[in-house]
């Protein structure tokens, strides 16, 4: 008989294997769904910012962050992101309460750095904007995903009970 708390494999008698429930190839789907808009996003915002004049210059070496620089690290720190959901989907008992706190609290994190960065206002303004995109992106739609499993399981749990 299964607890309510166990997570291990669920072996189908019918075929004599043991499977994992699809739930985490649907929040890793829907990381890398999340992750592409959020480039798209950011790089679009970064983009329009440059069309009306921001000229995103780094003070110290004089050099301007390309637009596909915005791409590249909007999608490896979106990664991260979907690693630290997969990990609160696994070790969590509120996985979506958990994520939404902690990458709240990192995009507010993040906002210091390009208070310190010593650009003009428009380049300040401009990079502050570009962190919260991808944050409007991807934290929603982890979390969404998140509750939406953690719902689904406890209706399996609540229906294995009952058996």
């Amino acid at each position: 008989m299964r607890r309510m708390n166990d997570t291990r494999d669920v072996v189908d008698p019918a075929s004599d294997r043991t499977r994992r429930p699809h739930r985490l190839r649907g929040l890793a789907g829907t990381g890398v769904l999340a992750t592409l808009a959020a480039m798209a996003a950011t790089t679009l915002a970064a983009a329009l910012a440059r069309a009306v004049g921001v000229d995103f210059e780094i003070p110290d070496g004089g050099e301007a962050i390309p637009l596909p620089g915005f791409a590249v690290v909007t999608g490896v720190l979106s990664a991260v992101g979907v690693v630290i959901a997969v990990a609160f989907r696994r070790w969590s008992t509120r996985p979506a309460e958990r994520f939404g706190s902690t990458a709240v609290s990192l995009t507010a994190i993040s906002l210091v750095a390009p208070l310190l960065a010593g650009a003009n206002t428009a380049n300040t303004i401009a990079l502050l904007g570009l962190h919260l995109v991808p944050a409007a992106v991807m934290i929603p739609a982890l979390a969404r995903s998140l509750r939406v499993r953690a719902e689904s399981r406890v209706s399996q749990i609540s229906g294995m009970s009952g058996a």
